[in-house]
């Protein structure tokens, strides 16, 4: 028999800290042959992605190291490799796609000249670059790929986004497609079609795909084989149908059963108003010529309307590119819009912002990626104390300490780590620094951009009962923002429905999710909870 095309045996990985080292990865072993496809799974900080990156040699060497192991790609010892063998492997026999493509594309590139890049990276003739890059692009169902070229990340969806990384990753033909939580930032239809094309491409190319996620959910759409993770050990493997219907690891079946639970609270149209949009409206300018003149516009969000109340939650939802963010972002004014948007009773359009300042204490956000957000350099107690800075709060250091440890407290976080750093914590302890950032202020209103939908499906569950929690306890009025709706049926009393920048249906949420008027939501609606009726049949087997 011949030698397997992957082959991890015996893999531990630690990282240096100090004086300190931990291994953060214990004698891993798999193997993964050609035109097989492997799904790694496990929660946030179970070492899935950090076995990834030590397949293609990409952790911050030397601060990591490998107490034991080897990664054997086509016989030859990854860990081993020059630098110069390593150039030649990746991109070539190995690709690898993240999970966030904005933080992964040039922002000053256009995307044209990015793929090309890797084209010419490995020997391709600059003559053949542009037919080649829409080749690829069309073969990814990019839509009109040949007037996308000069276009840059920023603008394309985030679905576009990823499309174009799976076009450079393909530029060369792998032998191996390692795909690190590709569809986790996107929204159950765009995640669908991600989902189908790796699987068309995988047998089209009859390449190895090692797929990492955190989704139980999507496993069994991509994966003939799983391996479970936790705390840095595989502690199940097998065929995906024999693992997912007879589990027999307690983790296992912990992973399986892990979903947003409880109900929001019942909607109240009695209750007192906190924030009040109508007919706002965020349309982009589209230039183009010498003297870029306006020759039209994107209609980013185009004339919605809605009301969040005191204790309540209202549900925004739709595909990417809907304009659900800029809807939050104009309405806590940090974009610019028309419309009324009104604050307690307050209008808030003619205000400077000077005048808009002492009310950010009291209308925060928490965004989707908590790494982005959070900043490296600062330390956690630095992060959190920023807005009591910020807003001039008579607190001296040692109070806005104390202040610190109480949101960190508040937020299920231990206070005894606020001089630890952002890249010291798991994805869903950053989301909740990022939260207990925005309740340090105490507001009253806060935008909820995504914040769970890069954790983990029990991480997810705890993030929906930690923000349940607080809205109970003080009364907070959130506008959260998702394309997860078993997350926003959990949270939400009221739901919008987005699509184009327009609202295409709205009402109480359990109205629309018993009987969704419009086509779009149904088709929304059942792109969702396909997959969540497919979960639901590996648990209940």
């Amino acid at each position: 028999m011949s030698a397997p095309l992957l082959s991890v045996r015996d893999l531990s990985v630690a990282f240096r800290q100090g004086d300190e080292t931990h291994v953060v990865v214990d004698r891993v072993s798999f193997t993964l042959e050609r035109g097989q496809a492997l799904a790694l799974v496990g929660e946030s900080g179970s070492g899935k992605s950090v076995t990834a990156q030590s397949i293609v040699k990409l952790l911050p060497y030397p601060a990591a190291s490998h107490p034991s192991g080897e990664v054997l790609f086509k016989g030859r010892d990854v860990l081993k490799m020059t630098d110069a063998s390593l150039r030649e492997m990746r991109g070539a026999g190995v690709t690898m796609v993240f999970q966030e493509p904005m933080t992964s594309l040039n922002p000053l590139h256009t995307i044209e000249r990015q793929v090309g890049e890797i084209i010419a990276l490995h020997g391709g003739r600059a003559a053949s670059s542009r037919d080649r890059v829409i080749a690829l692009l069309t073969e990814v169902g990019l839509a009109d790929p040949a007037s996308r070229l000069g276009a840059y990340p920023h603008q394309l969806s985030g679905g576009q986004r990823q499309r174009v990384m799976i076009a450079m990753a393909l530029a060369n033909r792998p032998d191996l497609f390692i795909a690190d939580e590709p569809t986790t930032a996107l929204d159950v239809t765009i995640q669908a079609q991600i989902l189908a094309l790796l699987k068309d491409l995988q047998a089209k190319l009859g390449m190895a795909l090692l797929f990492i996620t955190h989704d139980l959910g999507i496993v069994r759409k991509i994966a003939g084989d799983v391996a479970v993770m936790q705390k840095g050990r595989i502690v199940e493997a097998g065929k995906t149908a024999e693992v997912f219907d007879n589990p027999q690891h307690p983790y296992t079946k912990m992973l399986l059963a892990a979903e947003p639970k409880g109900e929001a609270p019942a909607r109240d149209a009695t209750a007192k108003p906190i924030l009040e949009a109508k007919d706002v409206r965020v349309w982009f300018p589209i230039r183009h010529g010498f003297m870029r003149r306006t020759i039209g516009h994107v209609k980013a969000v185009d004339g919605v309307s809605l009301t969040v109340r005191e204790g309540q939650t209202v549900g925004v939802v739709g595909e990417s590119g809907s304009g659900k963010t800029t809807l939050g972002l104009a309405i806590l004014r940090l974009i610019r819009s028309q419309g009324t948007i009104a604050y307690c009773g307050r209008g808030l359009s003619g205000l400077t912002v000077k005048q808009m300042r002492p009310l950010r204490r009291d209308m925060q956000i928490v965004f989707q990626d908590p790494y982005g957000s959070l900043s490296p350099r600062l330390s956690v107690a630095e992060i959190v104390e920023e807005g009591l800075i910020a807003q001039k709060t008579r607190l001296n250091a040692a109070e806005r300490r104390e202040a610190v440890a109480k949101a960190l407290a508040d937020t299920g976080v231990d206070p005894a780590s606020m001089d630890r750093y952002p890249h010291e914590f798991s994805g869903g302890q950053r989301q909740r620094i990022a939260i207990a950032r925005a309740m340090a202020l105490d507001p009253k209103f806060v935008v909820l951009d995504e914040p769970t939908s890069a954790l983990d499906m029990s991480v997810q569950a705890q993030i929906v009962d930690l923000l349940r929690d607080l809205q109970k306890r003080r009364a907070l009025a959130y506008l959260f923002i998702s394309h997860d709706l078993k997350v926003v049926r959990a949270l939400a009393s009221e739901i919008v429905v987005m699509r184009h920048g327009a609202v295409v249906e709205s009402g109480p949420a359990h109205e629309l999710f018993a009987a969704p008027k419009s086509e779009y939501t149904r088709a929304l609606f059942a792109a969702a909870f396909a997959m969540e009726a497919e979960a639901s049949d590996v648990v209940s087997q």
